[in-house]
């Protein structure tokens, strides 16, 4: 897909007061996740009448809503996340970015929003990069994380599809996911909540999907638990996938499952490339259903050695231990597992330009 350098007649507004060089070193040592952001932003303006028009980058800043905008009250809101990478000549590469406007656009279609076109997503985000180039960290796992969303802005309260939307894309220097480091996570198996359901929204990467999670993720912080797993909502039996991340499951014999998409289970970036990677390593990778009771009885007879999550905040997480109520299960001796490990590896060095893009994942930004 031919993708443009930016969106046509693009406006920069650069900030009158951008933090200085020794404040922003402060604040790239220690990021944390979603804490730290950038001296801009960018943003587009769509309505039904004209199209998409407006697109900026201008300085970082709060957005000014009616009270009766639509999207407060009836939700219509979807997000993606994807980063950018300092390589090892000090130029700056996001990963697949074209693949995250790709379900930003089958997003919005799901929840009635306009579809922005994948140039004006690419071209948005490589604008907003290069005018905040000195933001991307390097060392370690550090990367910028950017968080593009939409919002159905028309002023009123009927229940239609908004005939206005606002898009915004922002961006966050972001050290490791997990601030106590890599380490296995225990997950909770909610039996009372369901994440989705067949012809709902869970392939869709929308707010309202995450906010529906929360009450299951604090039952698993309750339970002593990192995390909540959640399975189909109709059998109650298949695992689908946690709270934000996708599931694989590694065989005593090098073979790796992970759940197949439904249309409840949303498509994840990180998973495609580590189902590609994972098969260049030597892996049999299977995509279907997996039963609940698969991953239970696998880890207690080790059957099942390994299991991990992904996504592009924390990119791979061992999964040490599953817990409902009643019971657990520990993982091999609840570590991290080689095929993580070197899963894990192979997908940061790619990323971060340590070994050659030949799968020409990488776009190229400044």
């Amino acid at each position: 897909m031919t993708m443009d350098a930016a969106p046509l007649d693009l406006v920069v507004e650069l900030t009158s007061t951008p933090r200085d060089t020794a404040e922003r070193a402060a604040l790239l040592a220690e990021p944390g996740f979603g804490k730290v952001f950038t001296d801009h932003m960018a943003t587009a303006t769509w309505t039904a009448a004209d199209g998409w028009g407006g697109a900026t980058v201008r300085p970082y800043g709060p957005l000014t809503l009616d009270p009766a905008t639509s999207f407060l009250h009836y939700g219509q809101a979807i997000f993606e996340g994807f980063k950018a990478y300092r390589q090892p000549d000090g130029s700056v590469a996001t990963f697949r970015p074209e693949l995250n406007a790709a379900r930003f656009q089958r997003s919005a279609s799901r929840l009635a929003l306009p579809e922005l076109p994948v140039d004006w997503f690419v071209g948005l985000a490589d604008a907003l990069i290069t005018t905040d180039r000195d933001w991307v960290p390097s060392g370690g796992e550090a990367s910028l994380y950017l968080r593009p969303f939409m919002l159905g802005t028309e002023v009123a309260l009927g229940v239609k599809p908004s005939g206005e939307a606002l898009f915004v894309l922002i961006a966050s220097p972001a050290g490791a996911y997990f601030a106590g480091g890599l380490k296995p996570v225990t997950i909770w198996l909610t039996e009372e909540y369901v994440r989705a359901a067949p012809g709902g929204t869970g392939g869709a990467k929308c707010a309202g999907n995450y906010a529906a999670s929360l009450i299951a993720q604090q039952e698993a912080i309750a339970n002593g638990c990192d995390q909540v797993a959640f399975v189909d909502a109709v059998e109650r039996r298949w695992v689908e996938e946690l709270g934000g991340m996708n599931l694989f499951f590694v065989h005593d014999d090098g073979s790796i499952v992970t759940p197949e998409l439904t249309g409840t289970i949303l498509e994840g970036v990180t998973r495609d490339a580590l189902i590609t990677l994972a098969g260049e390593l030597g892996h049999k990778v299977d995509e279907r259903r997996v039963d609940v009771a698969e991953w239970r009885d696998g880890v207690a007879s080790g059957r099942v050695a390994e299991v991990f999550a992904c996504g592009t905040a924390a990119v791979i997480t061992p999964v040490g231990t599953l817990r409902w109520r009643g019971g657990e299960a520990v993982t091999g001796d609840g570590g991290t597992g080689p095929v993580t490990t070197k899963l894990r590896e192979a997908l940061l060095d790619l990323q971060q330009g340590r070994t050659p893009d030949t799968h020409g994942w990488l776009h190229s930004v400044c």
